[in-house]
């Protein structure tokens, strides 16, 4: 039964993994676009949440009605503005502007919040939890993170295939010069893409500073997970993602299992390893 509770912990911190890594594959299916401040934006938007929840004294997740437009706001503007001008065949210079933003994020955080930690309360649903017989506890909260992640990748599902704007990315991820040449204005496209994926890491990050602390320069590891679950899953796949994110959680809640100091050193073990055995991850982004 141990054992069995601690697959479920894994499957359940694997939405969590998932959510992070969400934004980044989808703004990498869409544009190719490798996002270095993605883990410092997911922090941000827990800082975000924290000011809006102690300015107007609302509860984190009522704070999303105000931080979800506003980095959707955000990321368009940022990508019509800057990202869009260093787009091309050379996947560098955007990368380099990212890790700028990166640099720039963390530091305006330590400016205004200092190095302290902080975290969103929401009360007693952290910590309930419901049983399956004797020896298995699941906890609600992680359990809604999970559903999330779900409900997150089957929105963006039907956002891609059944909508207008979804067969521009489509059309737009596959060939941007012939998206171009039949009248997609590909720069907003992009732009609308990126605010998107700015939503889900909103939503990751509002998420994440429920379940944990957070500082200025948390980011990084943020970055990490989320860049390992889109690796494993394979680069541009959202389902993917889930899988990649999944993986990433058994295999740390396995570690954990076996000595607690190894936990999170497994996870990078199994993303290696998967990297050497299947660099393309397990369900690379198919083109149409």
């Amino acid at each position: 039964m141990e054992w069995i509770s601690t697959l479920l912990q894994g499957l359940l911190l694997g939405g969590v993994y998932s959510l992070f890594a969400i934004g980044l594959s989808l703004v990498f299916g869409v544009m190719r676009l490798v996002n270095i401040a993605h883990g410092d934006l997911i922090v941000l938007a827990s800082f975000t949440s924290y000011v809006v929840v102690q300015a107007l004294g609302v509860g984190p997740l009522m704070s999303l009605v105000i931080v979800l437009p506003t980095f959707f706001l955000f990321g368009y503007l940022v990508q019509l503005l800057v990202l869009n001008r260093t787009l091309g065949d050379d996947m560098l210079p955007p990368m380099i502007v990212t890790f700028g933003l990166s640099i720039v994020i963390q530091n305006a955080l330590f400016d205004v919040f200092t190095a302290d930690n902080r975290k969103l309360n929401l009360g007693p649903i952290e910590t309930a939890s419901f049983r399956l017989g004797n020896d298995i506890a699941i906890g609600i909260y992680p359990l809604a993170v999970f559903a999330i992640a779900i409900a997150t990748i089957v929105a963006l599902q039907a956002l891609f295939y059944n909508t207008k704007l979804g067969r521009e990315f489509r059309a737009t991820s596959d060939d941007a010069e012939a998206a171009r040449m039949m009248g997609i204005n590909t720069k907003r496209v992009f732009a609308v893409a990126t605010g998107i994926g700015m939503v889900v890491i909103a939503i990751a990050g509002v998420l994440m500073g429920v379940r944990t602390t957070f500082d200025p320069f948390s980011g990084p590891v943020r970055l990490l997970f989320a860049f390992e679950a889109v690796i494993i899953g394979g680069l541009g796949s959202i389902w993917g993602t889930l899988f990649g994110g999944i993986v990433l959680g058994l295999a740390q809640a396995i570690g954990g299992q076996i000595d607690p100091q190894f936990q999170i050193m497994t996870g990078h073990i199994v993303f290696l390893v998967v990297l050497l055995l299947r660099p393309t991850g397990f369900f690379p982004k198919v083109q149409h």
